[in-house]
């Protein structure tokens, strides 16, 4: 009882804090001037780091094995990679994931605390399939690894966002500079107050558009890597799984929905690499990739324990609230 009212108490708080930070960082993006309450908003996602850990330790000693076990825990030890990449930025003084993890944490948490996974709150006794060394290393290598690429995908959605929003403006400048100039007896004539204005605003243009492509590089250099690091994770989670799967149901592959969506998804994220590694594909080609590959993982890890059949159903859950 005093274990599950301390476990009760520490995802509360984790969420309030992460609540109250993620508010924070929406005043922050509309009121600049506001750089000390940012620096409180990066201490309270520690704050929750601190509070998830807490959970996730108070959880392993009450029931006596790695908290992993179903859908539940598993979305608190998401949340809590979540934290740990979010402030591996922030500790090097650097913040270009944090309008990412921040919103991932909190929606991750949010949806683990509704009502719609109560039933899974308390911690039972593991089922025979469960009770194995293999628990510890196959689903946290999961969970991290879809943790990595969801991060490194939703960099590349954002790059193709910036793109096509560039490519938008630029077609608008064409449009208004055909406009702008028309013609007199066939002459084009072009009236010298829009010269003086555009030249000032080609070259405000330009340093614009200058930290966009900076911005559009870092998106994709970063995408690249952290995804490198998820599909490692996630490879490793895979190759465990099967040799786990050979010791409990005696075949390494049984292409049930989870691995079969599991195989899906490294797939798309191998195409992925093929085509980044190669100069062309570098920037738009390959962040459409991902971005298809930060769906798949959602249809993998939460879309397949809608169903609840095949032999990852101990992980499933139905939409019921309590």
């Amino acid at each position: 009882m005093i274990f599950s009212t301390l476990e009760h108490i520490l995802i509360h708080i984790s969420f309030s804090v992460v609540s109250l930070g993620i508010t924070i960082h929406l005043i922050t993006l509309l009121v600049d001037e506001f750089v000390e309450l940012y620096d409180s908003s990066e201490k309270g996602m520690i704050t929750s780091f601190f509070c998830i850990t807490g959970l996730l330790v108070t959880r392993w000693i009450y029931s006596g094995h790695l908290p992993l076990s179903n859908f539940y825990e598993s979305l608190i030890f998401l949340s809590w990679i979540l934290s740990i990449i979010h402030m591996v930025p922030y500790l090097k003084k650097q913040n270009y994931l944090s309008p990412i993890t921040a919103p991932s944490t909190f929606f991750t948490q949010g949806f683990a605390t509704s009502g719609l996974l109560t039933n899974m709150h308390q911690s039972g006794i593991l089922v025979p399939a469960l009770q194995s060394q293999w628990l510890m290393m196959h689903v946290s290598m999961m969970v991290l690894g879809y943790a990595a690429l969801l991060c490194g995908s939703l960099l590349s959605v954002a790059l193709i966002v910036i793109t096509f929003r560039k490519v938008i403006r630029i077609i608008d400048n064409d449009k208004r500079a055909n406009l702008n100039s028309f013609s007199i007896g066939g002459t084009p004539y072009i009236t010298k107050k829009r010269n003086v204005l555009r030249n000032t605003s080609f070259s405000f243009l330009y340093s614009r558009n200058y930290y966009k492509v900076q911005l559009i590089q870092q998106l994709d250099h970063w995408g690249f890597r952290i995804i490198g690091i998820g599909f490692l994770f996630l490879t490793i989670g895979i190759l465990s799984g099967a040799v786990w799967a050979n010791e409990a149901w005696g075949s390494y592959w049984n292409w049930d929905p989870k691995e079969t969506w599991a195989f899906i998804t490294w797939t798309i994220f191998a195409i992925y690499f093929h085509i980044r590694v190669n100069k062309n594909g570098e920037g738009l080609n390959s962040a459409i990739i991902a971005s298809i590959g930060f769906f798949l993982i959602w249809i993998c890890y939460f879309g397949v324990n809608l169903l609840g059949i095949g032999l990852h159903s101990y992980g499933s859950f139905t939409l019921t609230s309590n």
